[in-house]
């Protein structure tokens, strides 16, 4: 049976039911239960020690009103880093390569803050619509363009996730199979790919983990501007 590349990006399934839940809760079943000992062990607090690292690094943009969301955009961080991680070893599907699954995650989350900032302080929410200041010809013609990227937001969100984690995929396997195809032929150049492919794996490992902080920043963000 012939494959092409984009194949790696079809959801699986097992006697046709999807398996894509099963790759979503996974990564959860990875993390250690934490219990009420006084004495934990190292795994336990280094989970600890990168949990309030991230909700540190989160909270930063953010004034005390938007703390209540720490939990949010905590966990949001955690489940997307284990998810494209993981997703880089080998047979593994990556759930974050699913631009529907992106948008789903991205459009709940920017409605959530565009709703807050609508109920606390409409009248500032509206007023980002309009800069002041602009001259009355224009107005029409500002109100149309700043609607339309307030709109696009959430799309954004998930077609930049999607687009990075696709497009290193791809280059992975690219590389890989001509690593496989040359080394019969010509070994020293299947070497000079294998060396290639060990650099971009190295550079898959950090956009993986900066994706997910873009992500989960850009939504703290947006809420840092309705709060």
């Amino acid at each position: 049976m012939n494959l092409s590349f984009f194949d790696q990006f079809s959801s699986p399934s097992l006697l046709g039911i999807p398996l894509i839940l099963i790759a979503m809760t996974f990564p959860a079943l990875l993390l250690p239960s934490l219990d009420n000992r006084w004495i934990t062990n190292r795994l336990s607090t280094l989970q600890l020690w990168f949990i309030n690292l991230i909700t540190k690094q989160l909270m930063i943009p953010l004034n005390k009103k938007g703390h209540k969301w720490a939990l949010v955009l905590t966990s949001l961080m955690i489940f997307l880093l284990l998810i494209n991680l993981l997703g880089l070893l080998p047979y593994t599907f990556t759930p974050t390569t699913q631009l529907s699954m992106n948008l789903a995650l991205a459009f709940p989350l920017w409605l959530a803050t565009l709703l807050t900032g609508l109920r606390n302080q409409p009248s500032a929410s509206l007023g980002h619509l309009l800069p002041e200041g602009t001259p009355t010809p224009l107005i029409p013609a500002l109100i149309l363009i700043e609607t339309t990227s307030l709109l696009i937001r959430p799309v954004a969100l998930g077609v930049r996730l999607t687009a990075n984690l696709t497009a290193g995929h791809l280059l992975i396997q690219l590389i890989s199979t001509a690593t496989t195809a040359l080394f019969s032929t010509m070994p020293a150049v299947s070497l000079l790919t294998l060396l290639v492919l060990f650099l971009l794996t190295i550079l898959e490992v950090a956009v993986a983990m900066i994706q997910a902080y873009v992500f989960v920043l850009l939504l703290s963000l947006y809420l840092q501007e309705n709060i």
